[in-house]
């Protein structure tokens, strides 16, 4: 299919940058929606993240209260600073999308592709390293990139036109 590229005002109306900007964009709110989980797991009785169990880490929230309120504190603070950063990543993502990369600017594409990018190759390495690498911890992370990597691919096609 051939995309349609025509100019109103600032605004480049290419099928490819509109599907692709919109997928980046979906992406983003799912980082959003993923740190938003992050963030209230933190102040359950859950705690630990996401798709992570006995399996993986062997205490929960009251062994490790038990064990140092202080280092509980530290783990608590860690998690709410890491949600923070993934949804700061969502929210750029978001923006540059709807605000760039949707009206033809490459600029904006470069930098909303390179924040998660960023992010993901400092976190996900560790993961695999310390066996916490489950499907239930990163399953949505990876479902989200995908979605954004398909857009990001879509987008620069459109780009390129």
């Amino acid at each position: 299919m051939h995309a349609r590229t025509s100019f109103r005002g600032d605004f480049v109306e290419n099928t490819k940058l509109r599907w692709g900007s919109t997928l980046m964009m979906i992406a983003g709110l799912s980082f959003i929606g993923y740190a938003a989980l992050f963030f209230f797991r933190n102040f359950t009785d859950q705690f630990l993240e996401l798709g992570i169990s006995a399996a993986q880490v062997n205490v929960g929230r009251a062994e490790i209260t038990a064990f140092s309120p202080s280092l509980f504190n530290y783990i608590s603070h860690l998690h709410v600073a890491v949600s923070g950063f993934i949804a700061a990543t969502g929210l750029a993502v978001v923006g540059l999308a709807w605000h760039g990369v949707r009206k033809g600017m490459r600029w904006a594409w470069g930098y909303a592709v390179a924040a998660p990018v960023l992010g993901l190759a400092v976190a996900l390495p560790l993961h695999y390293v310390y066996g916490i690498a489950t499907i239930g911890h990163l399953g949505l992370i990876y479902l989200a990139t995908a979605i954004f990597v398909i857009g990001a691919i879509v987008a620069l096609l459109g780009l390129k036109e």
